[in-house]
């Protein structure tokens, strides 16, 4: 009887949890991904929407230099995926799943075509 309880529980809550697992969709999910991934936010380099920015500003042998940070919401998803979990210059690695990816990439492209549509809106 113990055994037949704790099963059926075990299922209900399996249930539960994937309620609750998709009352978000990909498209918020991908944005709060964005916003705060792994404690590192990939929009404070990226920009808001992916356009790239200007991460710092310093003086090397006299000249003042610039660390961009590159536009990523117009790239095809393999490259992407490719450079998102390298530990590439100044990019750390985020070890993030290809459900993960897929969300931010989602993201990023949505709002990257909602704002050329807007753009070329006479």
């Amino acid at each position: 009887m113990k055994k037949e309880l704790f099963s059926i529980f075990v299922l209900f809550s399996m249930l539960c949890s994937q309620e609750r697992a998709d009352f978000i969709d990909d498209l918020e999910y991908g944005k709060r991904l964005y916003e705060d991934p792994r404690g590192i936010s990939c929009q404070k380099c990226h920009g808001a929407k992916g356009e790239g920015e200007v991460i710092a500003t310093y003086r090397s042998k006299g000249y003042l230099k610039e660390l961009i940070a590159p536009r990523i919401n117009n790239l095809p998803l393999e490259n992407f995926a490719k450079n998102i979990n390298k530990n590439k210059g100044v990019m750390p690695k985020y070890y993030l799943t290809e459900k993960e990816i897929n969300a931010i990439y989602k993201y990023l492209t949505q709002n990257s075509k909602a704002q050329n549509q807007l753009s070329q809106t006479p």
